[in-house]
């Protein structure tokens, strides 16, 4: 016997989520769970026993959306989360270039701003702001939801884009009243930047991602369903693939990866699927899941596509990425080849065109079992949240989005759609599988953060008192369930992973303390203190 835990509290989240007080591992893989007297028996001369002096143990957490490539990037460029003005994303640009003396001509990249959270008047920075960080860096600044990223002039020279370049389909970028380029970008226009920055280079691709998963393995994650193909500007799959089979061969994963492969048109999709990639190529640590496709953009930047105007911005509906026509044709050639699908959706519009997609495709060559399913669903309507279980579609929410949305979405969509978004109790009670993630790193991937949300419908600073919509508050064990089995079942590999239970792989979690028995407003305070990947100690406090 490998290893043993006696004397804990052990949540397994089977079918009748029971709980046990000890379990034994083996060879990678659970191989006995009951109380101290069950499993202590198979102690031998080698076995490490740990006595866990009754803490919480969970299945290692699985955040089923995120971005571990470009999250792992992004810790060494600049900082811009929780930034409260422009002035301040100037200071931490000047100090990023200072602290690391870096050389002109260097290409300086943040993330993480978002104007809601400005004081005073809550404006985009413009290419003339990070003007004043410097005039010999390029520089690109993203918003927090990726979505939009404002560049300086220099950037823009770079990149060529001056008042005659044509805008792009699927975004734009904006101009002055003199019709100069302002430096924000929006959607699809970015790529008229990115494919100016340079990469880094193979080794240093994989040392960013074992970084990024020791990161999510100290937070308890073990699995994550991550978008990576276009972190880059190349947008070279193979390559990230590679890279993703190398770390396995070398022992370095310390988290599972199914990856949402984002490929936007039909004809990356048909290359991609001649190479012989599709749904479940691969093995239990890495392996390929659906085709991710981008419907629309974000709340925030009010790029997300809606039915209707916005509240607060009447000259705009969002920006839909594709025509129905474009979206049907690439949903039926992924759904005709055995492909997976989740489609970003976070407007009704997006929605209603993703699942006309998705039925057209199931109509036309039923399929029991697909999966597929839509990323993020938050601005829904009635018959939106009803055609989920129609269509026995995957909801993929990320609960910490009420953190910030919960204060801006009924300016943008009015009081009478805001009560059915944002509806995860309603999609449980309806049956609808739900995964639950963090789109990290459009917000941190700290899960207890995320079991808050989902428990208390409150920010991370209590607020509102009562919670935002109540009545749709997940209790703890549907939010663990989201972030444990629901991950799980949107990789097909609910039989391996996602519970306890004896055969299932060694993936788990144990916590400072019982977040079953705590008030709620108390569950973002609990600390991980010890995770476990593949019966193996990944992280300990």
């Amino acid at each position: 016997m490998d290893m043993i835990l006696t004397n804990c509290e052990i949540a397994t989240m089977n079918k009748v989520n029971s709980f046990v007080e000890a379990i034994a591992i083996k060879d990678r893989k659970i191989f006995k769970i009951g109380t101290n007297e069950d499993v202590i028996q198979f102690k031998e001369a080698g076995t490490q026993v740990i006595d866990l002096g009754g803490r919480l143990v969970l299945p290692g957490f699985n955040d089923s959306h995120m971005h571990l490539l470009m999250y792992s990037y992004n810790l060494q460029n600049v900082n811009l989360v929780g930034a409260e003005s422009i002035d301040e994303i100037i200071e931490r640009g000047r100090s990023y270039i200072e602290e690391r003396n870096a050389p002109k001509g260097k290409w300086i990249i943040g993330l993480g701003w978002n104007q809601d959270y400005f004081k005073g008047q809550k404006m985009f920075p413009t290419r003339y702001d990070l003007d004043k960080i410097s005039t010999e860096h390029p520089i690109v600044f993203i918003r927090a939801c990726y979505h939009v990223m404002v560049v300086n002039s220099k950037a823009l020279e770079i990149a060529g884009v001056t008042k005659d370049t044509p805008q792009i389909e699927g975004g734009y970028f904006d101009l002055d009243e003199r019709g100069e380029p302002l430096g924000i970008f929006r959607e699809k226009a970015q790529t008229l930047v990115n494919k100016c920055i340079p990469e880094p280079t193979a080794e240093e691709i994989k040392k960013m991602l074992k970084d990024g998963m020791k990161k999510a393995n100290k937070c308890g994650i073990t699995s994550i369903h991550t978008d990576d193909f276009e972190s880059f500007a190349s947008k070279d799959y193979e390559k990230i693939i590679k890279l993703y089979e190398e770390l396995r061969e070398e022992g370095s994963m310390t988290v599972r990866i199914y990856e949402q492969c984002l490929l936007p048109n039909i004809e990356r999709l048909t290359g991609f699927l001649k190479k012989g990639y599709k749904t479940g190529y691969g093995d239990e640590f890495f392996k390929i899941g659906p085709l991710k496709l981008l419907a629309d953009g974000s709340l925030g930047a009010r790029t997300a596509a809606l039915t209707k105007p916005y509240i607060d911005d009447p000259s705009t509906k969002g920006i839909a990425i594709f025509k129905q026509e474009e979206l049907d044709d690439i949903v039926e050639k992924a759904h005709n080849s055995g492909m997976q699908i989740a489609i970003h959706g976070i407007g009704d519009k997006a929605m209603y065109m993703a699942f006309e997609a998705i039925e057209k495709a199931i109509n036309k060559n039923p399929r029991d079992n697909h999966r597929h399913g839509i990323v993020h669903c938050q601005i829904t309507d009635e018959i939106l949240i009803n055609k989920f279980k129609e269509l026995d579609a995957i909801a993929y929410i990320q609960p910490i989005f009420a953190d910030y949305d919960w204060h801006i979405v009924e300016d943008r969509v009015g009081v009478d759609l805001a009560k059915t978004s944002y509806n995860w109790k309603t999609f449980v009670e309806k049956g609808v599988h739900v995964a639950c993630g963090s789109d990290c790193p459009v917000e941190d991937f700290d899960v207890l953060n995320g079991i808050y949300v989902a428990v208390t419908r409150k920010d991370l600073k209590g607020e509102p008192e009562g919670g935002w919509l109540p009545d749709q508050k997940l209790t703890v064990e549907e939010a663990i369930y989201g972030f444990t089995m629901g991950g799980a079942y949107a990789s097909f590999e609910e039989g391996i992973k996602g519970s306890i239970e004896e055969g299932k792989l060694a993936d788990m979690v144990i916590l400072s303390r019982n977040l079953f028995e705590i008030p709620e407003d108390e569950i973002k305070d609990i600390k991980v203190e010890m995770t476990i990947f593949d019966g193996q100690i990944v992280y300990m406090k």
